[in-house]
């Protein structure tokens, strides 16, 4: 239903992850019975999740972590991993900086010249812990490192960008033709983000075997207030599951959607499998485990940009493991713990036996399931209302 903005001008209402609820059916199950795993291309992860693709959240070491407890981090390869030999001492002063001094001081941090040699060297870092490697990087630069990668053997790519497009038009120089590039690269191939049942069917048609979903919902991110664009995340994922039956009826093939941003409880991460999504990529989460490489702050890819930055460095503390965000056991109420767990156990309760099941569950418009009932919670600060 689209709603008049103004004489000529109509929008379409959408909605965030606070705003809807997922609906229980006529059944449940026991969680030991729900299978969350996630198939994608030639390899099967325990966990439905990947790891964004951000300095704060994910090093090598933290790959190996991840991929261990069942999910897929992806590394940035145009971040402090590749710019410096010894980075751990920028992540020292990152986290040291005033508020009001730190986007300058990234900006001069991030200026630091990508060395190729360390592209290869750290997709070798995350292959010799026995996980699968993947790493990101944007469109500018596919072409230029797309062998290295490759020589490498890196196992899937991410080609990201705060808004991907499989039709990028240029007067300045000659762009980066997803449409040529993917079918004839020897990886799989994900690409993003996008936030629009167009943008995703055209993205899909481009060969990827995934596509990120999510424009500005991330904790660190400031692109929907810097440029006013965006579409909030149940929406978004639901119209790019529509682009996927439309792309699977027109080609045969399954594209993955993945939900990006936006989800900080394992309610979120359900809501968006509910609303269309196969696995969630997540950051601002995982940099709360003490194995995190941002002491205890998030920022994101644009965040740093030289003249136009779309992000800030925000604090999350370090308060648990990896395991424990991931996989429990939790020792607080609030959701942010256990997070796959809870994924499982929300499944079981409304009755989904695994993810193609879930997805088709249904949801209602509910902007006050977080507050109805919880008075003394939003009181005391506990459980939901903290």
């Amino acid at each position: 239903m689209e709603f008049e903005i103004g004489i000529g001008k109509n929008g379409r209402r959408a909605y965030g992850f606070d705003e809807v609820a997922i609906v229980p059916s006529r059944r449940t199950r026991d969680p030991e019975d729900v299978d969350i795993r996630w198939e994608i291309d030639a390899y099967t992860f325990e966990l439905p999740m990947m790891a964004s693709a951000m300095d704060a959240s994910v090093s090598p070491s933290t790959a190996v972590a991840v991929g261990r407890l069942g999910g897929l981090a992806c590394l940035n390869l145009e971040g402090l991993w590749t710019r410096y030999d010894d980075p751990e001492p920028m992540y020292e002063e990152i986290a040291a900086l005033s508020d009001d001094k730190a986007t300058r001081r990234m900006q001069e941090i991030y200026k630091e010249p990508i060395k190729e040699e360390l592209i290869g060297q750290r997709i070798r870092e995350i292959k010799d812990g026995g996980v699968v490697a993947c790493a990101s990087l944007t469109p500018q630069r596919v072409e230029l490192y797309a062998k290295l990668v490759l020589d490498a053997e890196l196992d899937v790519l991410v080609i990201q960008g705060t808004v991907v497009s499989g039709e990028h038009v240029s007067s300045r120089q000659e762009p980066l033709n997803l449409k040529e590039f993917i079918p004839a690269f020897d990886l799989p191939v994900i690409v993003g983000g996008c936030a629009s049942y167009s943008t995703a069917l055209h993205l899909m048609r481009t060969g990827a075997v995934g596509v990120l979903v999510g424009v500005g919902p991330g904790n660190a991110c400031t692109t929907r207030g810097v440029l006013g664009v965006g579409v909030p995340q149940a929406t978004a994922i639901a119209d790019a599951a529509a682009a996927r039956r439309e792309h699977q009826h027109e080609t045969g093939r399954y594209c993955h959607v993945i939900a990006d941003g936006g989800m900080r409880t394992g309610g979120d991460i359900a809501k968006a499998i509910a609303c269309g999504a196969d696995a969630v990529m997540i950051g601002s989460p995982l940099t709360r485990a003490y194995e995190a490489p941002g002491r205890g702050y998030h920022w994101g890819m644009a965040t740093f940009h030289p003249t136009l930055p779309r992000g800030a460095r925000v604090k999350t503390q370090q308060v648990a493991t990896l395991e424990e965000i991931m996989i429990g056991p939790a020792h607080e109420n609030d959701g942010t713990f256990n997070l796959f767990g809870a994924l499982q156990t929300s499944m079981a309760t409304t009755g989904y036996a695994n993810v193609k099941e879930f997805q088709k569950a249904d949801l209602v418009i509910a902007p006050t399931i977080k507050t109805e009932g919880k008075t003394y919670q939003t009181e005391q600060h506990v459980g939901m209302g903290h």
